[in-house]
């Protein structure tokens, strides 16, 4: 990506719950209708932003994440929305930053290592270090005045499968110790934005504990609080973001000394 090049966020989600208000915020919206999907172009605080339902599941999050920068020209991507417990440190309320993702359901072994993607030598793809960071910066702002919630970083997986099977959840965590959170989107997103050069973030508010009780609880937590913690933080995120770019470009005053007057 061009340094130069001016920046575009794009804002996935795959549930309208977890973009909620979003939307209704910008700042002159232009709604363009491609390949089944809505894309708003607008400003949201004063940030150039494109926000975009996915719809649930890899091929479509990483379809969305393609046509976000071929064809809107993104040059960074957010994905917000929820997620299952995968450790018993995380629990339903509080906040996952990706530091990496993995495709836990990939098994092209014995061709492969489990969890590998084919002819690309990774299992783990990492999140761009310095967006992400903002976004935990964000998060912990917004989930100040609450009591409880913390913010968490590491390894999400992804899946086309809803988890709610709690002894397949622990097998999985026994094969990837380090997880944190499990979902159906942003690995998808990792791999396209990874193959693409493009800067993402991954944020996701745990649900339910991806146990047999997943199912109800987080049809309930998308309803009353997904969309709540999706506007706060990526609100809090936008103005933090103007205002380090703004600090960013502000310019190095330099005092020099006068004519005649000795340095040493």
């Amino acid at each position: 990506m061009s340094a130069g090049k001016k920046k575009r966020f794009g804002i996935i989600s795959a549930l309208a719950e977890e973009q909620e208000g979003l939307i209704q915020a910008m700042h002159h919206p232009v709604r363009h209708v491609h390949g089944m999907r809505e894309y708003t172009v607008g400003t949201l605080w004063n940030v150039d932003a494109v926000v975009v339902l996915s719809r649930i599941g890899k091929v479509a999050a990483a379809m969305t994440a393609a046509m976000l920068v071929e064809k809107f020209g993104v040059t960074h991507i957010l994905f917000t929305g929820v997620a299952g417990s995968a450790d018993a440190a995380v629990r339903v309320g509080d906040v996952v930053i990706a530091e990496a993702l993995v495709q836990h359901d990939m098994d092209a072994s014995p061709l492969f290592p489990r969890f590998q993607i084919p002819l690309m030598g990774l299992a783990n793809l990492p999140s761009d270090l310095a967006l992400s960071s903002h976004l935990a910066g964000a998060a912990r702002t917004f989930l100040e005045a609450m009591s409880g919630p913390a913010v968490h970083r590491g390894l999400i997986g992804s899946g086309d499968q809803f988890m709610h099977d709690g002894m397949r959840l622990a097998a999985l965590k026994n094969a990837l110790p380090d997880l944190l959170a499990v979902e159906m989107e942003g690995a998808a997103v990792a791999q396209v934005c990874f193959e693409l050069g493009i800067p993402f973030a991954v944020i996701r508010t745990i649900s339910d504990d991806a146990n047999e009780h997943a199912a109800t609880d987080f049809m309930h937590f998308v309803k009353t609080v997904a969309s709540r913690y999706a506007f706060g933080i990526v609100e809090q995120f936008c103005r933090d973001w103007v205002g380090s770019q703004e600090a960013a470009e502000e310019p190095v005053l330099i005092s020099m000394p006068g004519p005649g007057v000795d340095t040493n």
